[in-house]
Parts: structure tokens; C-alpha cells; sequence
């Protein structure tokens, strides 16, 4: 079991991943890093394990198809996530690993939109997304985390063994961030620096139609994990509709709030089995560390 496992995934990130790889190095020289290319044409696979790092792939196209596969290879005390893009200082990642490492916290977040994101990032759009995001989240989740979609995270291992990977790309983030509230993980947020991509690397995100996922994803989220409060919402406008077209509607308002009732009693029990999967999961953990 490694200590520290530095993970980075990768699409096409050959004008920056050596620099990545260098600086964690220098930062964490305790930490292996690993590089999961995601079908690179650039080279950057190449480039990566002559910097040092380990070199794995995944051929399914999507971070959240890179996140899963590295989750589950790697067992780690301590887990940093980092894009290879050389938009996070490696200098964070130190106090990223302390909580996990000394403090059980199960989530570091790395806090960009209270530093230097909104004069970095050129994308007025991506900008306005990860405000709209941050707030429906703490919103209807009842949490304080401060950058939903942040790329610079450390994680436990029980956090790692025991998340179900959904999505398939950039709504990963978001997916993980609603998955640590919902099951009471202990989170805190590290305020972090951040610059803008180098000249000539783009960003692999697409401002509309990755943030419409992402939109999806807290929408479906919101209606799997709190149903009393998302069909009781569905209820309310039934009934206010009603007193307009009729007592149909009535009848659809009283459906939707037993079903929201059923929903939540489902969602109660799935968070008691849960609860047996963290046990398991830190039986492994000791295990694996008394080897």
C-alpha cells in the first residue's frame, strides 16, 4: 500500500504533464504518481513515464471512466487527484494529504473560487457555472463546500473503495462532492491558488454541453438521495396548479408525495447498507496497513 498516490488523469496534456510530474515530485518526494492516459495522440503517455511516472491507461473515453479505473487499481493511505494541465500548484498537495493522513477527514478540497480562479480563468461562462453550481449544491444538500468541480482533491481510502462511479466525464466532480455529503464523509476545504492554462493547451471541457450534464447530475442526484423533499417540492406546485385547472392535479400532488415518502424510505435503508460497505471497507484498510 502506498502512502501517498498522486493521481493524474489525461487527455492530450503533452505541453504541461512533465512539469506536473516534476513539481510533485519535488512537493511529495514520498508519493508515487501515477499517469491514466485516456487515449492521448499527443504523446503525453510517453512523455509521462520518461518524467517517472507510472503509466496506465483507460480506454473508455471520459474522466469519469479514468477516475474509476484508478480508484480501483491503486491502494493508497492518502490519495491526491490532480489534472495534468498545470493549473494547480503542486505546493498544496502537502496540506491537501495532512487531514487524510492525521485528521480521518475522508475529503481535502482544493478551494479555488476563493482565490484566484475568477482572475485566471478568461471563460466568463465557465466562471458563472461554477458559482451556479457551488450554490444549488450547498443549497439543496445542506453543505459548505466551497469549489464543487475543483480537479485538486485528496481523498481516503474508504472515501476511494467505497464511491460508485456514474458518471462518465467531467460531471465526476460534482457526483463526488453530493456522494461525501450525502453519507456523512468529513470534508474540509484547503483554499488553494490557480493559474490559467498555458498558452496553446485547451481546456477538454465544453462550457454548454458539460455543464448541462452536470446540471442533470445534481437534478438527478437531488431526486435519488433527498425524495421526500424533491417529490414533496413536486407536491406543493400540483396543488397550487390544482386550485387553477382542477382536482386532477390533486390527485397527481397526492401521488407525488407518497412516492416521495416510499423514495425516502428506500433511500433510508440503501444508507444503512452503506454504512456496512465503510466497515468492510476499514477492515481492508487495517489489513492492508498490518501487512
Amino acid at each position: 500500500m502506498d502512502k501517498i498516490a498522486v493521481l493524474i488523469p489525461c487527455y492530450n496534456e503533452a505541453l504541461s504533464i512533465s512539469k506536473v510530474i516534476a513539481d510533485f515530485k519535488q512537493a511529495l518526494p514520498e508519493a508515487i504518481i501515477y499517469v491514466y492516459d485516456n487515449n492521448s495522440s499527443d504523446g503525453t503517455a510517453e512523455l509521462a513515464l520518461k518524467a517517472g511516472a507510472i503509466v496506465r491507461h483507460e480506454y473508455q473515453q471520459g474522466k469519469g471512466n479514468v477516475i474509476r479505473r484508478m480508484f480501483r487499481e491503486i491502494d493508497a493511505k492518502c490519495y491526491i487527484m490532480v489534472d495534468g494541465d498545470d493549473t494547480y500548484p503542486a505546493e498544496y498537495a502537502a496540506k491537501l494529504a495532512e487531514p487524510v493522513l492525521e485528521r480521518q477527514c475522508d475529503m481535502v478540497v482544493g478551494d479555488r473560487l476563493s482565490s484566484t480562479y475568477f482572475e485566471e480563468n478568461k471563460r466568463p461562462f465557465h466562471n458563472f457555472g461554477n458559482v451556479l453550481v457551488r450554490k444549488l449544491v450547498n443549497t439543496i444538500f445542506r453543505s459548505d463546500i466551497r469549489d464543487i468541480m475543483t480537479g485538486y482533491r485528496a481523498f481516503s481510502y474508504r472515501f476511494v473503495k467505497t464511491f460508485p462511479v456514474i458518471s462518465k466525464g467531467f460531471e465526476i466532480e460534482t457526483e463526488m462532492s453530493i456522494h461525501t455529503v450525502i453519507n456523512n464523509f468529513r470534508i474540509e476545504n484547503l483554499i488553494i491558488n490557480y493559474r490559467d492554462r498555458a498558452e496553446g493547451s485547451e481546456s477538454k471541457l465544453n462550457t454548454y454541453s458539460d455543464g448541462l450534464k452536470v446540471l442533470r447530475t445534481i437534478l438527478r442526484l437531488f431526486r435519488i438521495y433527498r425524495p421526500a423533499l424533491f417529490y414533496g417540492l413536486i407536491s406543493c406546485l400540483l396543488i397550487l396548479a390544482s386550485l387553477l385547472a382542477g382536482k386532477w392535479l390533486f390527485a397527481l400532488a397526492i401521488i407525488a408525495l407518497f412516492t416521495g415518502m416510499i423514495l425516502d424510505a428506500i433511500q433510508y435503508k440503501d444508507r444503512l447498507k452503506f454504512e456496512s460497505q465503510l466497515i468492510y471497507a476499514q477492515d481492508r484498510f487495517n489489513d492492508l496497513c498490518n501487512r
